[in-house]
């Protein structure tokens, strides 16, 4: 559940915002990988969501970018700072996941590359 008060991410717009996020940094979990970048304006967070043909047919990769987007309102909405790009990579575990274990992967690897940027 949305904590309140927090406010909705933007979209990633671009591809090659999704290029600039992918040479920043990364932290691998079971259920997802999360990349992170900087930006050096304070405008809200933006978030992307990616599925290649490795997580399965469309179907699968649809049922994971939903399930990473609904973590990310509940994990990752309350804690994005402004002026940061994030990237979800679903991963071959992320549609059969447990959602419970999904939060617990956003969390774990939010708080790694949190630490990493300081």
């Amino acid at each position: 559940m949305r904590a309140s008060g927090s406010a909705k991410l933007e979209i990633l717009p671009a591809r090659k915002d999704f290029l600039a996020v992918a040479r920043a940094r990364k932290v691998v979990a079971p259920g997802l990988v999360l990349q992170m970048r900087v930006r050096e304006d304070e405008a809200p967070a933006r978030v992307g969501y990616t599925a290649s043909r490795k997580v399965g047919n469309a179907v699968a990769r649809n049922r994971s970018r939903r399930r990473l987007r609904a973590a990310v309102n509940d994990v990752l909405a309350p804690r994005a700072r402004p002026g940061h790009d994030y990237v979800l990579i679903a991963r071959a575990a992320t549609a059969g996941r447990p959602y419970d274990d999904l939060l617990t992967d956003l969390a774990g690897a939010l708080d790694r590359i949190e630490k990493k940027a300081r």
